[in-house]
This record gives structure tokens, C-alpha cells and sequence, in this order.
């Protein structure tokens, strides 16, 4: 069965290291190859959607046919319009997701924290009408987390937190999204509405929020900045379900991993039918 879309992770994966001449070579030849194998791009990423589009001009991304943000609560589909480089969010996955939440809105929730000190809720750009996004202290941040997820509960509100420390400033961060949704969450709903077989999309990511979506079923790519912890935990899910070859493990790093799991990818299942 033909492969019909690369779905992937930004920041530690489709993005170029720095510096690195070889990583360039990598994006340039990942274009090329979703062209000669008429293959569909998806970005998945937990950037807001301006974040995103600097990245797209900063690092020459390929222009993707859609994005999945906001840890998984906005796709966003390039429209046909103007130079093709336009993107509008997709309606019904926006209310798929207000009917998830139903009389809780994120607004709900903001007011709901609004008094808490150890709370600050991050700028407005990182904010969605899906997700609602604060800074903590890192060194609270296990105890800050569990008191929000007491208050989640006691309001039985059909929210779910996210916590994690930024790796570039050392930042808490929380991160409150409708119950059950994830990259992975927003992958499948994507992939279900084009009637794509979970064979047919290949994901790439290298971070524990991506260890999910690596373990959904797609055709894995863990490049070779990954952590042992998620190569270990995505080979182990894989090998439980008897998934063979649907995870490939590159020793290159990000871009470099990216293209290297893709060729294999579309030459053994191409050549398996």
C-alpha cells in the first residue's frame, strides 16, 4: 500500500541542526522526494501558528499542505488562493473540539486561575480557544501541577493538563487541553477525514510529546537525537503489537534522520506493496 503523507515534528526533527551544511542538503533533498512521490506534508508541532510561520521562513521549510499546532488542538490547511503559501484553520475540527469541552470554554478555565500566584498565563499568541497555556516556577512545578488537575476534577470540567519544563529557559509550563487530545489525537482525526490507512503515513518526531504519535500505528521515524527513553518505550509498543517494520530507528540526527527514515520507509514498503 502506497505511503501518502510525512507527518513530523518541528523543533529536534524536520528543522535543520545549526550550523550543519549536511542538515540543509537533507531539507532540500526531503522536498524533492514528497514531490517525486507526490506525498502529502503535515507539520506537527506544539508552536503556536506564528511561531510556526517564522520557522517556515527562518530555517526555508518546504511548504507544507497542513499544520497541526498547539500540541494538537488547531490544523490549519493551505489554501489555493493568492501564492499558495495561506493557511486557514479547518472548521470542523474547531467544533469537533468545542463539542469535546460543551459548557466549558477556555475562557471558563482562565478565570478559574486567574487569582492563583502560581499561575501566570503565557502571552496571547500561545493562547487558543482549545488551549490555555501558563508559566510556573520549574521547581513547583509537580505540586502546581496536581492542584490543577484537583480543580479540573472538582469542576469535572472535560479538560486535560499537559505539564513540562522548556528546555530553552527553564520554564514551567502547563498546558490545559479538551480531555484526551494530543498530536497524536489531532494526527488521527486528520488522517481519518482523508481516508488515509495508518500504513500510509509515515511520522517522524524525537521527544516524548511526540512518543504518542510514534506509537499510534503510523510508520515510525525516531531520529537519532531521540532520548533512550523514547526510542526504547516507541520499539517496545511496536514490538508488543507486532507492528514489523513499521518503526525505523536512524542513527542521524533531526533532518538528516528525517530523510534517511523516509527513503527506507518508501523503499520497503513501495517494494512490498
Amino acid at each position: 500500500m502506497d505511503i501518502k503523507a510525512l507527518a513530523t515534528d518541528l523543533d529536534g526533527t524536520l528543522i535543520p541542526l545549526k550550523n550543519n551544511p549536511q542538515q540543509q542538503e537533507a531539507l532540500r533533498i526531503i522536498e524533492s522526494r514528497l514531490a517525486e512521490h507526490h506525498l502529502s506534508l503535515l507539520f506537527v508541532t506544539g508552536r503556536h501558528f506564528a511561531s510556526v510561520q517564522q520557522a517556515m521562513v527562518e530555517f526555508q521549510l518546504p511548504q507544507p499542505d497542513e499544520i497541526i499546532c498547539d500540541v494538537g488542538t488547531t490544523i490549519l490547511r493551505r489554501t489555493a488562493d493568492d501564492d499558495g503559501h495561506s493557511f486557514r484553520a479547518d472548521s470542523e475540527y474547531s467544533d469537533h473540539l468545542s463539542n469535546l469541552v460543551g459548557e466549558f470554554p477556555a475562557t471558563a478555565l482562565i478565570q478559574q486561575f486567574a487569582d492563583n500566584a502560581a499561575l501566570r498565563l503565557q502571552e496571547s499568541e500561545k493562547q487558543g480557544d482549545y488551549k490555555v497555556s501558563f508559566y510556573t516556577d520549574a521547581g513547583t512545578l509537580k505540586s502546581v501541577a496536581a492542584y490543577v488537575q484537583q480543580v479540573l476534577t472538582d469542576m469535572a470540567a472535560p479538560w486535560s493538563i499537559i505539564s513540562s519544563v522548556d528546555p530553552f529557559n527553564g520554564d514551567g509550563l502547563i498546558d490545559l487541553l479538551p480531555a484526551g487530545v494530543s498530536k497524536a489525537y489531532a494526527i488521527t482525526w486528520w488522517a481519518q477525514r482523508r481516508q488515509f490507512q495508518p500504513s500510509q503515513v509515515v511520522f517522524a518526531g524525537d521527544s516524548g510529546n511526540d512518543t504518542a504519535a510514534l506509537t499510534a500505528g503510523y510508520l515510525a521515524i525516531v531520529v537519532g537525537n531521540a532520548s533512550p527513553e523514547v526510542v526504547a518505550e516507541v520499539v517496545a509498543v511496536h514490538n508488543a503489537a507486532s507492528w514489523n517494520n513499521r518503526c525505523f530507528h536512524s542513527q542521524q540526527h533531526a533532518t538528516s534522520g528525517v530523510l534517511n527514515g523516509l527513503e527506507h520507509h518508501l523503499h520497503v514498503h513501495r517494494t512490498k506493496g
